[in-house]
């Protein structure tokens, strides 16, 4: 089932193959409302994809970002929606995790070799362009490369969380991820929390710091965990939201754009929260 709306993509600003611009027409083309785009630790695309969107007038944009952060043994990924991406504090902040992300991808690409998998650090910079550099890239290049069949093979063996390549990067706790979307203005959501070992008790921890959503639609959830998740955001009074993740990479296990089943009442929700904290609610 197609979805009019989808509170999780990314562009080329980060590690998603299309530009800001170019998702936002294709959105609209699909027929989706609402989008948001959430790049992983950027905020370049945000106002070309407000402006696209003002130009067409048939769909809103929620500038958002995604942050990774760590907890103990888990990689805890925090979206924030309606952020003030002009904040300093904000962009000063990103600016420093994409450092680390650059730092971490020749410290993969150096424990790939070690396995024997030989990739060049300018061949990944080139796949990035002006983008945030992340583990995409590198699975872009394993592929090219013939080390691996699918880009999902990259991670599932090598560069996914406790891989043999993997390397952590620059220290942020989910706590402070979800102090830092306060600030700028946003909405603090969990992201895909069944990556997380124990997802309740992380979820009682941030609510109590200003977790105002979970993301309990997600692309390769089954219905019996949706539901599950479902009963945990009404248990903590947070909003369902749900997106598809989509980068539009060249793999034909990736969930398209719109592709995953987000009730319009996620988008309402979250745009009536941030009306009643005067936030801007939309790009229109």
């Amino acid at each position: 089932m197609t979805s009019r709306i989808d509170l999780h993509i990314h562009s080329s600003a980060s590690d998603g193959k299309f530009s800001p611009e170019d998702i936002v027409h294709w959105a609209a083309k699909l027929g989706l409302t609402v989008i948001a785009l959430c790049d992983h630790d950027s905020v370049d695309g945000i106002a070309p994809a407000l402006e696209a969107a003002r130009d067409l007038q048939k769909i809103r944009v929620i500038p958002g970002v995604e942050l990774s952060t760590y907890a103990p043994d888990n990689e805890v990924h925090i979206l924030g929606y309606f952020i003030d991406y002009t904040d300093h504090k904000l962009k000063a902040t990103l600016a420093s995790l994409r450092s680390s992300r650059r730092q971490r991808a020749r410290r993969m690409i150096a424990k790939l070799k070690n396995l024997d998998i030989h990739i060049d650090w300018e061949r990944v910079q080139e796949i990035a362009g002006s983008g945030s550099i992340g583990r995409p890239h590198i699975a872009q290049a394993m592929l090219e490369k013939g080390y691996i069949t699918k880009l999902n093979e990259a991670f599932t063996r090598y560069i996914g969380f406790k891989g043999p390549a993997y390397i952590k990067r620059q220290k942020t706790t989910p706590a402070e991820a979800v102090a830092l979307v306060i600030k700028a203005c946003g909405l603090p959501v969990l992201a895909h929390p069944l990556t997380v070992n124990n997802p309740e008790m992380l979820i009682a921890e941030l609510k109590a710091t200003g977790l105002v959503g979970l993301e309990v639609n997600y692309n390769s959830y089954t219905e019996d965990e949706i539901e599950s998740l479902t009963q945990l955001a009404k248990k903590y009074d947070l909003i369902a939201t749900g997106g598809s993740d989509y980068h539009g990479l060249d793999d034909s296990a990736e969930t398209i754009l719109g592709g995953t089943y987000v009730p319009e009442e996620s988008a309402e929700q979250l745009i009536a929260l941030a009306q009643s904290r005067a936030l801007k609610p939309a790009s229109s």
